[in-house]
């Protein structure tokens, strides 16, 4: 709970800089009239359910109580670029006042479509190749535009010296993802510039869609010594697959997200997916009360946590340096 509420306060100042600027006002605004807001979340899997969640109890702390004063209608692309652009095309015909886009291909989806409505993005890893703000947008400025929001970028470089040092005999590590998914390529370039001066290798099995998760996973047995998880929602959306795998054959798994060490990863340094919506929700009710997107400056969510699943540590068959368990922030029996 202490780790939650000290993310939340950093949440809160995070937005001082806007909020400072803002007149009594409108900053301190009691909600009165309902409003209509829609989201696009490119899949559901614990990470993205967790920032939806996130981003819904900010509004509701911000006084927007969906049955209230809030009216929200919720899409889920199911993984299908298609689809999350057929449902942003939809709010736009459903007059919604802001849209919070869920994942990078949502948020591109709903860039392209709803080009004079405010979004609000989150779990987006890397807005400017994705063309999701301007390219004179750097983290932590306003983009001058009706698109704001909140980047998931994950600690990669660290992560991996971090799983490295954990295990230092281990050299080949597998990964599964789409590469039609921007944020995942974008993880990908930053792990192979990180491996190689680890001496590490990274072995590369591509995915189109989360139905041929399993057999991808399956086909890095007897290739790779451990299988790290990257940002990738198609993979995400069958993890138990690799799961799956990697117990059967007592492969270590690594995640980047702290919900998969839930799920059944051994360990994660990264994200809180719940904080990172609940960082876009404030953005969003700032936008709600008046303030227009482009003067909220976008950015990461900075807080990460190290979280160990100790029942995964023994049925993946490896054993941890006691350092690496006394690092943890949380270790989940």
């Amino acid at each position: 709970m202490r780790l939650r509420f000290l993310s939340f306060l950093a949440a809160f100042i995070s937005l001082f800089t806007v909020m400072s600027g803002l007149s009594p006002s409108v900053a301190e605004a009691q909600v009165t009239k309902s409003v209509r807001v829609g989201v696009i979340k490119f899949v559901s899997h614990p990470a993205l359910d967790a920032d939806e969640k996130g981003f819904e109890a900010a509004l509701a702390h911000s006084g927007f109580k969906e049955g209230v004063n809030l009216e929200i209608l919720r899409h889920d692309a199911q993984g299908d670029p298609a689809k999350a652009e057929a449902a942003a095309r939809a709010l736009v015909l459903a007059n919604v006042v802001l849209i919070h886009t869920i994942a990078t291909p949502s948020t591109q989806a709903a860039a392209r479509v709803a080009t004079a409505v405010p979004i609000i993005f989150s779990a987006v890893t890397d807005p400017l190749s994705a063309g999701v703000v301007p390219s004179h947008s750097s983290p932590g400025q306003k983009t001058g535009s009706l698109i704001t929001g909140v980047s998931d970028m994950w600690p990669i470089r660290l992560q991996l010296e971090a799983y490295s040092r954990a295990l230092p005999q281990i050299k080949r590590w597998g990964i599964v993802y789409n590469p039609q998914e921007a944020n995942s390529v974008k993880h990908l370039q930053i792990l192979r510039q990180a491996a190689t001066p680890l001496g590490l290798s990274l072995v590369e099995v591509h995915v189109s869609n989360s139905a041929e998760v399993p057999a991808a996973a399956q086909s890095l047995v007897g290739r790779v010594e451990a299988i790290l998880h990257t940002a990738d929602n198609t993979t995400a959306a069958n993890f138990e697959a690799v799961i799956k795998v990697c117990e059967q054959h007592r492969i270590p798994l690594f995640a980047g997200d702290i919900e998969s060490v839930a799920r059944g990863a051994i360990a994660a340094y990264g994200n809180d997916y719940y904080l990172v919506g609940y960082a876009a929700g404030k953005k969003a009710s700032l936008v709600l009360k008046g303030v227009k997107p482009g003067s909220i400056p976008w950015g990461p969510v900075e807080k990460y946590s190290l979280v160990v699943n100790a029942k995964a540590v023994k049925t993946m068959g490896i054993s941890l340096p006691a350092g690496f368990m006394g690092r943890a922030d949380r270790v989940i029996p």
